[in-house]
């Protein structure tokens, strides 16, 4: 007999959008009747435990595979590339997210997509549509999804629901937005006890246009300088994944999370395709974007536009 729990999970090296979202998902659907349980599908990073702390939750089991014809919601993701293995057999239920549509179904499924800075905002809405209380728990790692994703509302991702959302759930969980906000972005920062490997880990998505495939891992970052004094290490752990994995082209972005602009380590066979996408030459693989800090809206869609351009040509 097929197992009717719900399993709800984000996506790999998950963010904490993709476990706020995985949390509070469950939990609806555990207060309208249902069975649900949240999944995480990598490591936590240090921002998301110290969301996880603050507001005392616990974090999702991991979920290594998932069996045939189980029952999923997908939240804050919606790409078979970014998932659990055995996804393409599952029956998704739902799907709730805040990027681009890439998603292969065998059956109609409820999917509920919109562009803004974050999926969270959405489950703050489908709360009130379900007319069930947010608590001050669920408020606050709903709250810090939205601070991270959208860079406490830096992100060109960043829409006023979001903001508007945010304030709404800083006075559920009593707590002050920006004093909670810097400290949790801050708490995401250090990288000093990760390897290399670790490093280029902790944020990396996967995509392919046509027989492409290309890797964004991005972290935050308080001090650039300090991230670039390992960028040896760095270079000698993303050339390893590149040749592990067949990836055309790797873009590893450090974002400032002060001064909303990115540092980039670029490699691969196809680094002309980002220098094109940029209008950039890089230096020692290296360049410096500025205002640039989202992956989804502004380095993304550069690097398929510039891949499209050279297909056609």
């Amino acid at each position: 007999m097929a197992d009717k729990k719900i399993h709800v999970f984000g996506h790999t090296n998950p963010d904490t959008d993709s476990i706020s979202c995985a949390i509070t998902m469950a939990n609806l659907q555990n207060e309208i009747g249902r069975e649900a349980q949240s999944y995480r599908l990598g490591e936590i990073n240090k921002e998301t435990r110290y969301a996880l702390n603050m507001f005392d939750l616990k974090e999702p089991d991991l979920l290594s595979n998932i069996d045939d014809n189980a029952n999923v919601i997908m939240v804050d993701n919606n790409e078979f590339t970014q998932c659990v293995p055995g996804i393409e057999n599952a029956h998704i239920q739902m799907v709730v997210d805040h990027h681009r549509l890439n998603l292969h179904t065998t059956e109609p499924v409820y999917c509920i997509a919109e562009p803004i800075g974050c999926a969270s905002t959405i489950m703050y809405k489908l709360y009130k549509q379900d007319d069930v209380v947010i608590t001050p728990k669920m408020a606050g790692i709903m709250l810090s999804a939205i601070i991270s994703d959208t860079l406490m509302f830096k992100s060109p991702t960043c829409t006023e629901q979001d903001k508007i959302t945010a304030e709404r759930l800083a006075k559920i969980a009593g707590i002050d937005l920006y004093e909670y906000g810097y400290k949790m972005l801050e708490a995401g920062t250090d990288i000093s006890e990760y390897t290399a490997d670790e490093v280029i880990n902790i944020d990396s998505k996967d995509f392919k246009n046509g027989e492409l495939k290309i890797t964004i891992s991005q972290i935050n970052s308080s001090n650039i300088d300090e991230v670039f004094k390992r960028k040896a290490e760095l270079e000698k752990a993303i050339e390893k994944k590149i040749t592990e994995e067949n990836i055309d082209l790797y873009v590893f972005v450090v974002t400032d999370i002060l001064e909303a602009s990115s540092k980039v380590i670029v490699l691969g066979n196809r680094i002309d395709i980002f220098e094109k996408a940029f209008h950039t030459e890089l230096i020692a693989n290296t360049t410096y974007l500025k205002g640039v800090v989202s992956r989804k809206k502004q380095i993304l869609p550069a690097l398929i536009e510039a891949m499209n351009q050279k297909i056609q040509l």
